[in-house]
């Protein structure tokens, strides 16, 4: 009786298996949506998302990743997190402007201050739920400020995800066209208290006019796997543990 239920679990669980479909990269794009973005702000961030996903070396990058598809998400977080782009896998020019079209349109469903312990959370649960195998995990969590105001605190959420094997970079944003609000010392703080991971890194968006561009690196080296070189352009590596 025993080895006829190991039988039938076994014949389940590869079914289940069969089921979901296997892509080199789960990717998901946390973007901050707090009170301190705007709806002209929020709406420039997507379209700056939306042209760096569609860009060439964005797709070569996929097209030589390991399966030749990533699966991406993009999901914006204030007190409550939203998924705004469902779970896509990209494989090339159509999924990738499938992706951004995607992007232009539904309406804002994150308010609030800072709960980037929740946002973490949030997207560690978006990997764990859905119906895709891949080798690597990455949480890509852009914002302009370190405040937590509400839900569990940036250091526990953090341990969680990061023991769940799932990689946190960054995107600080210090928005110096309106007297950098995003604080003198947000990149070390993210730094700090954000990334994290084996070759977990991050990449500064300085501005307005760089910030589809740092957007664009940042996939190309997520996509690809490689560690970044810290002399070009404002990086930070995790420190050695």
């Amino acid at each position: 009786m025993r080895i006829m239920t190991f039988f039938f679990c076994w014949l389940a669980g590869s079914a289940l298996a069969e089921t979901r479909q296997e892509v080199g990269l789960e990717l998901v794009l946390l973007a901050d949506a707090s009170g301190s973005i705007d709806d002209m702000e929020l709406s420039f961030q997507r379209q700056g998302y939306a042209t760096a996903i569609t860009d060439p070396e964005v797709l070569k990058a996929i097209e030589q990743s390991l399966y030749g598809n990533v699966a991406v998400t993009y999901v914006e977080w204030a007190t409550n997190t939203a998924v705004v782009v469902p779970w896509t896998v990209i494989d090339g020019d159509a999924t990738a402007q499938a992706f951004a079209d995607a992007l232009d349109g539904p309406p804002r469903q994150a308010y609030g201050s800072n709960a980037i312990g929740g946002a973490l959370l949030d997207a560690k649960r978006l990997i764990e739920s859905n119906d895709i195998i891949a080798p690597r995990a990455v949480i890509d969590f852009s914002g302009d400020s370190i405040r937590n105001s509400s839900g569990p605190s940036i250091a526990s959420a953090r341990a969680e995800v990061l023991a769940a094997g799932i990689v946190i970079n960054a995107l600080p944003i210090l928005r110096p066209e309106d007297g950098r609000r995003a604080g003198a010392n947000l990149e070390e703080e993210y730094a700090k208290r954000i990334i994290g991971g084996p070759g977990a890194f991050m990449v500064t968006a300085e501005g307005r006019d760089s910030f589809a561009r740092t957007v664009r690196r940042k996939l190309v080296l997520e996509i690809s796997g490689r560690t970044p070189d810290p002399d070009r352009g404002r990086i930070a590596l995790i420190p050695a543990q």
